[in-house]
């Protein structure tokens, strides 16, 4: 077996500028700042839903009579836990619409404004719903689906983005283990906006909703200032171009054509000699190209599980086992720690392979093992942690792959060589096809029980 160029060399790290490391940090904290958010809400739902019932099934918080008698939205906690529901698949099937948009406006504008804005728009609308709605003590359904519509436009501007600009800096030797270890960016979300939510619940679950919202705020201003999209603005050259100077290329990990003459390069040389001018595919071509399809449906069927884990997790564990909500919130995190180690170890396994596939096929196969083990946990934080660990670590580590890894492979391989602007879009389709499984799991979850 043919050892990848960067096991041959050592260079992997060694080649990588402080742009590489800032790009790589930038990307990777944006996108845990909009993770962080998503997750405060998962974090808070029994928070919520006592706030939402009357005061006759809920002694938990101290509000006069009449505020109650004329705000409380639901009868009983089961209905309020219902309605949570519904806002998880709107966010969903919104989300999955705005990836697939996000994506084209990604590859036709400037990545470093479309995400920046993003960030910022989605912090002010979390602020509105969870924290400026309660201090009001303003409660409405409509508002709330209005807003958890919007907010799920808002922030899939993120992920197109993120993997686009790291597209753009890192090539594909040692991608898998590169975008595995930086895809652990949702998992570290999900872990800093649990700790956040634990920190400042025992004041109220709004005060998490302002602190996250807070946060990612400052975020979008830091991205929007600070990140480099490509090598090109500061005037080094672009992956493409390192990697088709290269004599020994080696095979890519996503086939292409085989012949390169059989196409034409999507692409413009400036007179003056140095600028690329790379030309924007469209949606029906991104949809076409090999591979987008296949894993965008094994994306959504993994998605649906994942998502399922991601929306409920801290719910289940605090109904279920009658533990208090902030421990909850604190044991899932190991959840995705799992996610973490399993996305950069078996993108590390995938590099040394040259072979996604295999390596996602495996572990998936695994990961039935794992559910089922997990199903049957008893009641015993440990021993529950360690099934959440293995359980993040089969079905996290695929998803984190697939997202990120296996998206840039598809977005930058030979048949569109000259038209990286092909990136974002395929990554919107990827992500926006896994989404809809995922909200198609949250509408069966949350529909009429008998």
């Amino acid at each position: 077996m043919a050892w990848p160029r960067f096991l041959q060399r050592g260079t992997l790290f060694t080649s990588f500028s402080h742009h590489h490391v800032a790009v790589f940090l930038l990307t990777f904290f944006s996108y845990s700042l909009l993770h962080a958010s998503r997750k405060t809400f998962s974090n808070v739902k029994v928070s919520i839903s006592k706030q939402w019932t009357p005061n006759a099934f809920n002694t938990s918080i101290d509000l006069p009579a009449e505020i109650w008698s004329s705000n409380h939205l639901f009868p009983s906690t089961e209905e309020a836990t219902l309605f949570l529901g519904t806002l998880d698949t709107v966010f969903l099937f919104s989300y999955a619409v705005g990836l697939f948009i996000s994506g084209i406006i990604g590859d036709r504008l400037n990545l470093r404004w479309v995400l920046s804005f993003g960030m910022c728009s989605s912090a002010f609308v979390v602020f509105v719903f969870g924290t400026l709605t309660e201090w009001l003590h303003f409660y409405s359904k409509w508002l709330y689906c209005g807003l958890w519509i919007g907010n799920g436009l808002l922030q899939s501007t993120g992920w197109p983005c993120v993997v686009a600009v790291m597209g753009n800096w890192f090539g594909k030797a040692g991608r898998g283990v590169v975008f595995g270890l930086w895809s652990a960016c949702a998992s570290v979300g999900n872990i800093l906006g649990a700790c956040l939510a634990s920190s400042v619940l025992q004041y109220g679950y709004e005060y998490a909703f302002l602190v996250t919202a807070s946060v990612q705020f400052a975020g979008g201003i830091v991205i929007f200032f600070g990140l480099l999209v490509s090598p090109e603005e500061i005037g080094l050259p672009s992956i493409e171009a390192e990697e088709n100077s290269e004599e020994d290329s080696h095979r890519p990990l996503i086939h292409g054509a085989e012949n390169e003459d059989e196409y034409e390069p999507n692409y413009s040389i400036q007179e003056d000699g140095a600028v690329t001018q790379a030309k924007a595919i469209s949606f029906h071509q991104a949809c076409c190209l090999p591979g987008v399809i296949p894993y965008s449906l094994a994306y959504a069927c993994l998605k649906l599980v994942n998502y399922s884990f991601f929306f409920w997790l801290p719910f289940y564990l605090s109904n279920n086992f009658r533990w208090k909500e902030a421990e909850a919130d604190k044991l899932s995190i190991w959840y995705d720690v799992g996610g973490i180690v399993g996305g950069t170890l078996q993108g590390f396994i995938s590099d040394v392979l040259q072979k996604r596939a295999p390596v996602l096929a495996l572990s998936l196969f695994l990961a039935v093992g794992s559910l089922v083990g997990y199903s049957r946990s008893p009641n015993n934080k440990s021993i529950n942690a360690l099934l959440m660990t293995i359980t993040g670590f089969f079905i996290g580590g695929p998803s984190n792959m697939i997202s990120s890894a296996i998206s840039a492979d598809l977005g930058r391989q030979e048949l569109i060589q000259g038209s990286s602007e092909a990136l974002a879009t395929v990554t919107g389709i990827v992500d926006g096809t896994g989404s809809i499984g995922a909200a198609v799991g949250q509408t069966s979850m949350t529909g009429p029980r008998g």
